[in-house]
């Protein structure tokens, strides 16, 4: 049972509702996992009392794009992202993410979750496809485990890679697995994980890593399955593959995944910075959204996402960070600020920049609605109790107060909140994650990653040389 908490007297608290509401010197009520009242001079009996003076109040971010596993190749020369293309990085690192075992992947999701929670996310996808010889079947295990010990909402994307490199993919032997293997851990995990109800803390998607490094009837098989057991379904796609679709196929990707199903409202892709105009409109009349990752994009050099455009085509587009080892932190304030400057930059001959609180609010309604998430996204009553603070009394933000809305992508705010919530329940406050030890869990982690990744040095730099 969660407890009765009053958040008083917040400078303001921005909704994100559909009404776009902001309320100044008010109080929030939470009950358990749930908001139950916003308004001025709540008088309530409560467990405990949160002072907000001075604090502005925004829904916790979401999530919708992520490699988790990737923290620990992060600031590598050894694997140069900007100066590749997305196959010929790919081909590089997956030499690397064959040799990550079952504690690199709990240790890794720990520092990419802590780093999200202490930027203001409460709700996280990650796209996990590091299946090696050395993980067997246990890497979204080791990710729930972590989630529960930080107290994030976790949706797991269940990804696999099922063509070997000798039929034309970029997958080393120790990352393949058979469309039959991943079909049977994906019925393993949503029968163990997967909480359809409002509120749930856990949920599975299942989410085949990119259509040309898999058999075609692993997207066929995914698509009956995950629509009979009522789960969401995720892909890379428009992320420089369509040249390699066109020679093996005939078609371009988005063709491919329309001619079997693989798209809907139940459906969102990665990236799509490669898709034509005409891709675009398909996109908003079947449903099917976008999680843009402008980290990755910038580091890549790749096309910018025309946002005006897609928000008048009613396509619907959130934000995530990618893989660490394409953007080297977790950190969704960030990725708004990148998103909307690039917005700024690239619009200045298309008739105006979208606002930073448009950029908001794809990091928060937009994401909740790609993940399916009716109950996340806003602070409204009866909305899970997701969110987060920020200082607005410090001396940096003075001049800025006016405006709470877009004072953070425009203004930059990307540094630690004051503090997040999830579900009701305050998991980082005051610079510190509550519940753990954190410098010990760094030192396991380092430990592990050396122990893995680091010190036969060796064998490890001529595997990516």
């Amino acid at each position: 049972m969660g407890k009765k908490i009053l958040i008083r007297n917040a400078k303001a608290i921005v909704t994100c509702d559909p009404k776009d509401r902001v309320y100044f010197n008010a109080d929030m009520l939470v009950d358990g996992p749930k908001i139950v009242k916003i308004g001025q001079n709540l008088e309530e009996t409560v467990d405990e009392i949160i002072d907000a003076t001075d604090k502005f109040v925004y829904p916790g971010l979401i999530n919708t794009h992520h490699h988790f596993f990737q923290t620990f190749i992060r600031n590598l020369k050894t694997i140069d992202y900007p100066n590749m293309t997305v196959p010929e990085w790919l081909d590089k690192a997956y030499r690397v993410f064959q040799k990550v075992d079952s504690d690199v992947i709990f240790y890794s999701s720990l520092t990419a979750m802590a780093d999200l929670l202490k930027h203001g996310c409460t709700c996280a996808f990650d796209h996990q496809y590091c299946f090696t010889k050395a993980t067997g079947n246990t890497p979204i295990d080791r990710q729930m485990e972590a989630a529960s010990l930080l107290g994030i909402r976790y949706h797991a994307g269940r990804g696999t890679n099922t063509l070997p490199r000798s039929e034309g993919s970029t997958i080393p032997e120790d990352m393949l697995e058979t469309t039959d293997e991943f079909l049977k851990d994906c019925e393993r995990i949503i029968d163990l994980y997967h909480d359809p109800n409002p509120y749930a803390m856990s949920q599975i998607v299942m989410a085949p890593c990119q259509p040309m490094n898999s058999y075609k009837d692993t997207f066929v098989e995914t698509v009956k399955m995950a629509r009979d057991k009522g789960v969401r379904m995720h892909t890379h796609l428009g992320e420089g593959e369509n040249e390699i679709m066109v020679e093996r196929w005939g078609k371009r990707t988005l063709d491919w995944c329309e001619e079997i199903g693989f798209v809907g409202p139940d459906v969102w892709l990665a990236h799509a910075w490669e898709l034509t105009d005409e891709e675009y409109t398909r996109l908003g009349k079947l449903g099917t959204g976008i999680s843009h990752c402008p980290t990755p994009a910038i580091l890549g050099g790749f096309p910018i996402l025309p946002m005006q455009d897609l928000m008048k085509k009613n396509v619907n587009v959130s934000l995530g960070c990618d893989g660490s080892a394409t953007n080297d932190g977790s950190s969704l304030l960030d990725a708004m600020r990148v998103a909307w400057m690039m917005q700024a930059w690239f619009s200045k001959e298309r008739g105006g920049c979208i606002s930073p609180y448009d950029m908001l609010k794809m990091a928060t309604v937009n994401g909740a609605v790609t993940l399916g998430r009716s109950d996340l996204g806003s602070l409204e009553p009866e909305k899970g109790a997701d969110l987060f603070m920020i200082d607005a009394g410090k001396l940096e933000l003075t001049g800025t107060l006016h405006d709470p809305k877009n004072v953070l992508a425009r203004v930059g705010v990307t540094g630690y909140v004051d503090l997040t919530m999830v579900n009701g329940k305050v998991v980082f406050k005051d610079g510190i994650l509550l519940g753990v030890d954190e410098r010990e869990l760094a030192r396991q982690g380092e430990a592990a990653c050396n122990r893995v990744l680091r010190e036969p040095c060796e064998a490890f730099h001529n595997l990516i040389s």
